[in-house]
Parts: C-alpha cells; sequence; structure tokens
C-alpha cells in the first residue's frame, strides 16, 4: 500500500489511470492469465518506458514544485521500488506460460489475444470465461513471440507474431509510450522465422512490406535479395507443416492433454452422494472421458462414497468423508480433510520460504521446465496446525507418519501457468535421492488441496485414464507401490497447467519403512 501511495504520487496520470482500470479487483489479475502476464510486464517493461519517455520528462518540465516538479524525482522515485517489481525472468516465464497453456488446452492465439480462452477449430464451449474480458495489445504479443522466437521455437514465434503484426497495422500511426516494439519489429522476426520454418515466399512478402516503412535498411534489403534468389533458382526447400517442439520429450503428451482438456466437474461428497453412507457414488461419470473404452458407472461397484474411523478414536466423532475413485490403482478423495483457516495458516507459515521447485535428476536435483511451481517445507512444529494435520492423516491412512518414515509437509504454489507434467512420485532408480533417509521408498502419498482454481490444475493419472479436479481442502490419497514393494505404473500423474486461479496444495510422501505391519504383503507376490 505504502508503493501504491508513492506511485500515485509520480507515475504519468494517464498510465496510472490505465493501469488501474486494468487491475481493479487484485484478486481477478492473479486469476486470469492474461491479466497477470500484462500486470508482470507493465511492472517490468512498460512502466519505466513511460518513466524515461520523452512525455513524461515534457509533463514533469512543465508542473510547478514538488516532487513531480523533477525528472530526477521522477526517477529517484521509481529506483525505489525497482528492486521489488518483476524481472526479465518473471516476464519471459510469464510468456512461456501463455504458451503452456495454449498448447496444453489446445487454444487459439487469436481468441487468446482477444480475451476467450477457447480450444482452436472446435465448436466446444470456453474452458474458462472471465468476469470481464481482458485483451493483449501489439506489444503483448510481440513479446510472447520474440520469447519463443529467442528460443528457436518457430512454431508459437509464428502464430504470435502473426497476431502482433495484424494488431499493429490496425494501430500504425499511433504511438504509444508503454510500447517497446513496433509493427517494424514484428514484420522483422516474422519474416525470419517463417524463413527458417522453410517459407521462403511469406518471408519474402513480410520483408518487402518491411521495407515499405523502412526503405534504408540494408539488411532487410539483402534479405530481400536472398529471399528473391532461392526462390528464382528452385533451391528453396519446400515448407511442410510446422511441427510443435516436445522440449522435454515428453513420450505422453498427447494423453496427458487429452485428459488436462476434459471439463471438470464435481465428484462424489461435493455434488452427487446423498443419503446414509455407504453411497454408490459416480465419480467416473465426471472423471472420465473418451480417451479409451472405459466401464460405465453401474459397472464400476467398488466406487462408493462413505464415513470412515479407519479404526481410530481420533476420527470416531468426525469421520473422513472418503470417496473412493479408483481401484486400480488405488486413489480416493477425502472431502472437506482440511478446514479454511488451517489451509490459509499453512499458506501463509510456507509464503516466506517459497523457491523454485526442484525434480530429481540421477543423483541429484535440479530445476526443470517440466515442473513450474514453488516450493517449501514445513516440520510438524512449525506451528500447532501442523501438527495437527499430521495426525489426523495418520489416523486417515493408518500408516507411521514418524520421522524417519515420512517427509516434512511440502507445501507447493502453482501461478500462472504452473504444472507437473508426467512423473512418479515413487522412486524408479535405487540412486535416487528418496533414498537418502534410509527408510526405503514412498510407499503413498497425500496431497491436499488447500485452495480453489477457477479452470484448470486437475490431477491425472495418465495410464489409468481418469483425471480428478481440483477440490478445495480435499485430499487425495494413492497407494505409489503394490503391496511387493514394486512401484505401481499406474501411478504415473501429472499437474495440470493452472488456467485461472492460483493453486496450492500440501503434499505429504510416506515411506516403505515403519509400515510393515500396517500395510503387510499379499499372498500373492505378484500383488
Amino acid at each position: 500500500r505504502s508503493i501504491t501511495r508513492s506511485v500515485t504520487q509520480w507515475v504519468p496520470r494517464r498510465f496510472y489511470e490505465k493501469v488501474q482500470a486494468l487491475h481493479q479487483d487484485p484478486k481477478a489479475s492473479v486469476d486470469n492469465p492474461l491479466l497477470a502476464f500484462s500486470l508482470i510486464k507493465r511492472l517490468y517493461s512498460d512502466w519505466p518506458n513511460v518513466i524515461y519517455s520523452d512525455e513524461a520528462t515534457e509533463n514533469t518540465q512543465g508542473t510547478g514544485g514538488g516532487m513531480l516538479g523533477h525528472v530526477s524525482s521522477l526517477h529517484a522515485g521509481f529506483k525505489e521500488v525497482e528492486q521489488e517489481l518483476p524481472g526479465a525472468e518473471d516476464l519471459d516465464g510469464a510468456a512461456r506460460a501463455l504458451m503452456r497453456l495454449q498448447d496444453v488446452y489446445a487454444l487459439s492465439v487469436k481468441g487468446m489475444a482477444n480475451g476467450v480462452f477457447q480450444r482452436a477449430g472446435a465448436s466446444h464451449p470456453p474452458l474458462y470465461s472471465p468476469g470481464r474480458r481482458v485483451s493483449l495489445s501489439a506489444d503483448d504479443c510481440f513479446h510472447v513471440g520474440k520469447v519463443a522466437y529467442d528460443m528457436g521455437d518457430y512454431y508459437h514465434s509464428i502464430a504470435w507474431l502473426e497476431e502482433a503484426v495484424g494488431l499493429f497495422r490496425l494501430s500504425y500511426g499511433s504511438w504509444n509510450p508503454e510500447d517497446r516494439s513496433s509493427l517494424e519489429d514484428a514484420l522483422d522476426h516474422l519474416a525470419f522465422s517463417y524463413f527458417m520454418a522453410g517459407n521462403i515466399s511469406h518471408a519474402l512478402i513480410l520483408s518487402r512490406e518491411f521495407l515499405h516503412y523502412d526503405p534504408s535498411n540494408r539488411r532487410v534489403a539483402t534479405n530481400v535479395a536472398k529471399y528473391e534468389k532461392l526462390l528464382e533458382t528452385g533451391t528453396a526447400a519446400s515448407a511442410g507443416p510446422l511441427q510443435r517442439p516436445n522440449g522435454t520429450h515428453l513420450q505422453s503428451r498427447d494423453a496427458y492433454e487429452e485428459l488436462c482438456q476434459r471439463p471438470g466437474g464435481q465428484v462424489g461428497l461435493a455434488g452427487g452422494c446423498h443419503g446414509p453412507p455407504p453411497h454408490s457414488c459416480p465419480p467416473s461419470r465426471t472423471l472420465l472421458g473418451p480417451l479409451s473404452p472405459q466401464p460405465a458407472p453401474e459397472h464400476l461397484p467398488h466406487l462408493v462414497c462413505s464415513y470412515e474411523t479407519n479404526g481410530s478414536p481420533y476420527l470416531l466423532l468426525q469421520p473422513a468423508k472418503k470417496e473412493t475413485v479408483r481401484m486400480q490403482p488405488y486413489v480416493a478423495l477425502y472431502h472437506d480433510f482440511i478446514s479454511d483457516a488451517e489451509a490459509e495458516t499453512i499458506k501463509g507459515l510456507a509464503g516466506p520460504w517459497l523457491q523454485r521447485s526442484v525434480v530429481a535428476s540421477g543423483e541429484k536435483q535440479q530445476k526443470a521446465e517440466y515442473r513450474i511451481s514453488k516450493s517449501a517445507w514445513l516440520k510438524d512444529t512449525a506451528d500447532p496446525v501442523v501438527r495437527a494435520l499430521e495426525q489426523r492423516i495418520a489416523a486417515v491412512t493408518g500408516l507411521d507418519l514418524r520421522p524417519p518414515y515420512a517427509e516434512y509437509l511440502q507445501v507447493v504454489n502453482y501461478g500462472l501457468g504452473g504444472h507437473y507434467e508426467p512423473h512418479f512420485d515413487h522412486a524408479t532408480s535405487r540412486k535416487s535421492p528418496l533414498y537418502r533417509m534410509k527408510s526405503g521408498n514412498r510407499i503413498a502419498t497425500v496431497m491436499i488441496y488447500l485452495s480453489a482454481v477457477e479452470a484448470g490444475g486437475s490431477t491425472a493419472f495418465i495410464y489409468a485414464n481418469f483425471s480428478v479436479p481440483v477440490v478445495k481442502n480435499a485430499a487425495l490419497f494413492w497407494w505409489n507401490l503394490r503391496r511387493n514393494g514394486d512401484g505401481d505404473g499406474d501411478t504415473l500423474h501429472a499437474g495440470c497447467p493452472v488456467l485461472a486461479g492460483d493453486k496450492w496444495v500440501a503434499n505429504k510422501w510416506i515411506h516403505e519403512h515403519g509400515q510393515e505391519f500396517r500395510r503387510p504383503c499379499s499372498a500373492n507376490p505378484r500383488d
């Protein structure tokens, strides 16, 4: 708030009023990915452009004494808050997030630029309908395309730069002090993108259009001559269809994205189980889709909703609200597992310690593009709420959570486009850092949803072919290992990108040592 007060004293009023109109509701600014991207870009790029623009200099020189009367005061005020503003890495990450949403949810770039979140070339309903539609500017689209261009990703750069060129053409002749790019910039990058994609004729058309606006540019003139020669001699390779890059080499990408695109619905106790328990529960009707033939809900008699005490006195007066989602792999959803106040406490405790999440890579841990989130670890001594939550998990699962049989509570925040591509929670190699605890592999996972999201963010089980939407305050439980200690391949799962909202989860990973008599081996060695 103090930053806001100082800002309003010296930011050129036209720019301040424009930003204020866009971000009237701070929560909406976080929920809508386009607003979130615009806010990051304005704070990192547009704002300095305005502060150091000739227009700002003229306006401040034309006023009387005080802060607004001196350009140096204007610059000094910006320097005071500059360290708290987003950086280049944040802005580029936000651009990559928009491209990730475009890919995973098969969104139209033109639709996204117009504030519409709808699958490309399809008559499906929008995946997300914000309360107020916000469009991207030509400069916004150029920046997304430029990020792709700099990575050598011409599949995405062409789509976003085409949109930027179209928008710049509509506004050509008008000058916006916030913009860092122009029609010429967009034409230049788009022409080279088409050239690298093998479409020489279109690269030539765009380069000629560039020279119409800047005829003295020798570099582009040289490119035009080169393109003309390639076309005349017939040495130009024919342009094939653009292939979308698979930077993380994800083999199950199509199945993963199809699961993420399925519309989320209410499950079990949240929307369909009534009367005295146990109930016949239809979660599969909302969780299953057309990826492959599946049994009808009436043919899945084991999927029920029930109140469970698990033989624990802790749950006697307030049984757990359990919904069995799947039998293979065994997945259960415990509704109202945590209260709103407890969820806020845990988020508040973790907030100051959040850092970019890492993944296991051989014997080390490192950051990766296939996991975009921030996380922190909480001991049960951090707060009575954490201790009570651990007791509740132990009561519901019947497992031993005492050190070293379980890891600390991991709190994860998935912001703009945050995701985690298909992975196993259990270690698939004896060299994994998980074995450093000397307590074996991860036998089970408890994932607690600490917040709701407006769209996206489902937990998709790839090989088992179902997904579970985010259910606020619910806990999702599954076994990672079979009773014989082998990893269960059907537990390959993913966190779908957050399309709209701010997703918070808390993970509790329980290890196999200490559970020998709590989950004993079966008589069947293959079980």
